[in-house]
């Protein structure tokens, strides 16, 4: 079976005319005139109306942009965006001195929150640079531990996050 590349134009018996948009080592993606974007497998029964060449090679964009989002995370300290509780959105944290002659200090919560994500962010990274540096290994395990107990101080913050999954975890369940 002759792989189509990218820009070949099919007939479709289900879907009608249609131009192959991505390929991978399964399926197209073809863009139908009448049905938009649609997958179906490399071994589907279409007429081939022009082929385009195809390279040896088959990595969809997908997969290229799932890579590097990956090796991104790992070895950079990019961050993925975070949302906050619903109920906290439009929120702000007082910060009122025992001394009822000092002033209090508002902070919108939302740049509150984003600074505790940015800590969290950072932790991960450093996390991941003393795993992979040259330290002896019960130097690395005794600065994880640190990390850990970090991580346990701020659960404090949990609260503020929608998500569970991105919650801080200290060392009972870590």
């Amino acid at each position: 079976m002759k792989i189509l590349g990218i820009s070949s134009r099919i007939d479709h018996p289900e879907f009608g005319k249609g131009v192959v948009t991505n390929v991978d080592s399964t399926q197209y993606w073809v863009t139908f005139i009448e049905n938009g974007l649609e997958t179906i497998p490399l071994d589907d029964d279409f007429k081939t109306i022009e082929a385009a060449d195809h390279d040896a090679d088959v990595v969809s964009f997908f997969d290229i942009e799932s890579s590097l989002v990956r090796i991104l995370k790992k070895y950079s300290d990019v961050t993925e965006i975070i949302a906050i509780a619903d109920k906290w959105k439009g929120g702000v944290l007082e910060l009122k001195p025992a001394d009822e002659n000092l002033k209090s200090k508002e902070i919108k919560i939302e740049d509150f929150f984003h600074k505790i994500t940015m800590v969290r962010d950072r932790l991960r990274v450093m996390e991941q640079k003393v795993n992979s540096s040259n330290l002896e290994e019960q130097e690395k395990i005794d600065l994880q531990q640190y990390i850990t107990r970090i991580y346990g101080s701020l659960t404090t913050f949990n609260v503020l996050f929608k998500s569970k999954e991105h919650q801080f975890v200290g060392q009972k369940s870590r």
